[in-house]
């Protein structure tokens, strides 16, 4: 399998494209952001190159390519405000398979493997995540690379007529 992962340092239009196509797919909206009700999933979001330029600020992001098609990708911060358990030098991490050509062929296994890689070559020690219940393929994974559970938040987002919880979970490198 030919993956390549880039660091993300320069927005380009093709690029904000495609972050707005992921973050406004029916089919992932309920796996990446918290929706509070049914209205919440039908709402759409625009990225900007600006806006993308100003997550590079707070955000180390990588592009995840498979046969050369931008399919994905993943990013961490590092200690920021939404940590659930406040250990200094904490990075929290998110991806994203955002092209059918990218899922259930072991390519998020890969990109979190390699993340870890480059997380701890920045000397930091755990990693924290957050994960809907609903999806079992995420947690089962998460659970494969050696995350524990650490703590679950009822009622964080809204999906098939139901609020669901958030699971949160960590690694030590």
């Amino acid at each position: 399998m030919n993956i390549d992962f880039v660091k993300f340092t320069k927005p380009t239009a093709e690029i904000a494209a495609a972050f707005n196509n992921w973050e406004n797919d029916p089919m992932l909206i309920p796996l990446i952001r918290p929706n509070p009700n049914a209205e919440a999933l039908l709402r759409r979001d625009s990225i900007s190159v600006e806006e993308l330029d100003e997550r590079i600020i707070h955000n180390h992001i990588y592009l995840i390519y498979l046969q050369e098609q931008l399919v994905g990708a993943m990013d961490y911060q590092i200690d920021p405000a939404h940590l659930h358990k406040r250990v200094n030098g904490t990075a929290w991490i998110g991806i994203i398979i955002g092209e059918e050509l990218g899922r259930g062929k072991g390519v998020g296994a890969y990109a979190l493997q390699y993340l870890e890689q480059e997380i701890k070559l920045q000397g930091l020690k755990r990693m924290e995540l957050g994960v809907f219940e609903f999806n079992t393929r995420a947690l089962k994974l998460y659970q494969n690379l050696g995350y524990t559970e650490i703590v679950r938040i009822d009622a964080f987002t809204y999906w098939e007529g139901k609020m669901w919880q958030d699971i949160r979970m960590e690694k030590y490198l």
